[in-house]
């Protein structure tokens, strides 16, 4: 096992399903990738689902949820609420990177792939936190993917989409999201999705999506809405991510899931599922031209 392991350092490969086209490999598990400029990275890739060759570029995780906007809120502000910062990070459009491959469900994670890889299409996992890397399949609450090649049209990757579609404060009306993309399930459904959220967001929202850039009444961005369509306005309560200028109760990672009874779903709260589980955003390179 050491030797296969030993062995993978050897591949030259900018995405996990280069490594599974190239070299035949279709063991999950942490591999190493290579930037085009040259930089050499770990992370893990999913080369069984849908086909396999899913390179995990980031993951969302909550460590407090009590916390606004503090220390570890990498995808909102490790700030505070500021005015003068309604980028928070900014972390959703830049190069900046952190964490490792095997702790995506400790902490925070995002790695050069995020904004180097051109990819098609996303999977989402959400995974239970602090789950070792061996278990992340079988322990997900949910898992799944597009399949219409969306990316290709936003740049292929976040971080160009989110340069069209920036996280921010006093953005505009909440009508003025960006793209819903339908997604197929590889566990769960949407129902069970709609029951990971309290009663009031399942009246305004719709299951079966990947939602990028909601606004919220407040005028404030998140950045995705991981298995959900808005339909309504209080988006703070079922979507991840955002900018550094918020209503001070929704500054952090997952704004607003424990607005009313943590971990109860009551009204607007999220379960305690949804919110104790970290969420793991990989993508699928396109098909490249071997000459």
């Amino acid at each position: 096992q050491l030797e296969k392991l030993r062995n993978r350092f050897n591949y030259v490969a900018s995405s996990c399903k280069d490594i599974r086209d190239r070299y035949d490999e279709q063991e999950d598990g942490l591999y190493y990738l290579t930037t085009a400029n040259g930089m050499v990275y770990q992370t893990f890739c999913d080369m069984t689902t849908a086909g396999g060759g899913w390179t995990l570029v980031a993951s969302i995780h909550e460590s407090s949820i009590s916390g606004r906007c503090t220390v570890g809120d990498r995808w909102s502000s490790q700030q505070g609420n500021d005015a003068n910062r309604p980028d928070g990070d900014g972390n959703w459009s830049n190069r900046n990177t952190f964490g490792t491959a095997e702790g995506t469900t400790s902490d925070d994670y995002k790695n050069p792939g995020y904004y180097d890889i051109s990819a098609k299409d996303m999977s989402v996992w959400h995974v239970p936190n602090n789950f070792p890397l061996e278990h992340w399949n079988l322990a997900s609450i949910l898992r799944y993917h597009t399949s219409n090649r969306f990316l290709s049209l936003y740049g292929g990757n976040l971080f160009e989409l989110f340069q069209q579609y920036p996280v921010r404060y006093n953005i505009g009306s909440c009508s003025n999201r960006g793209p819903a993309i339908p997604i197929v399930y590889d566990f769960g459904d949407e129902e069970s999705t709609r029951q990971f959220y309290g009663p009031k967001p399942r009246r305004e929202s719709e299951p079966g999506f990947i939602t990028f850039r909601p606004i919220n009444y407040e005028r404030a961005a998140m950045a995705i809405c991981s298995g959900l369509k808005p339909t309504g306005c209080n988006s703070e309560h079922y979507c991840i991510g955002g900018g550094g200028y918020f209503h001070p109760e929704q500054c952090g990672d997952f704004p607003s899931f424990d607005w009313d009874t943590l971990g109860n779903e009551q009204d607007w709260s999220a379960s305690k599922e949804m919110s104790e589980a970290a969420v793991l955003l990989f993508y699928r390179q396109k098909n490249k031209l071997h000459i």
